[in-house]
């Protein structure tokens, strides 16, 4: 399952997500704090969708109410 998703709130504009029996298989961000999401990119691979939402939702960049981990955790959500 190919997840496309739009971002709110974030620096990032669009995530492609690569989803597989469960398991992510790869992450794709356009926009954004290029080393910090392909880190995050790389982290994720193998890693099941469920824990991945457990670990990143919720989480805040500065002042603002989300981030791109949590907009990632959004998106994932619509794989369950």
């Amino acid at each position: 399952m190919t997840i496309q998703y739009t971002p709110r709130g974030t620096c990032s504009r669009a995530f492609q997500i690569e989803v597989d029996g469960g398991v992510i298989q790869s992450v794709q961000v356009t926009g954004g704090c290029d080393g910090n999401l392909k880190g995050l990119s790389s982290l994720l691979k193998g890693m099941k969708v469920e824990e991945a939402i457990q670990r990143m939702e919720g989480i805040r960049c500065g002042m603002k109410p989300t981030s791109c981990p949590d907009q990632l955790a959004q998106a994932l959500k619509t794989a369950l």
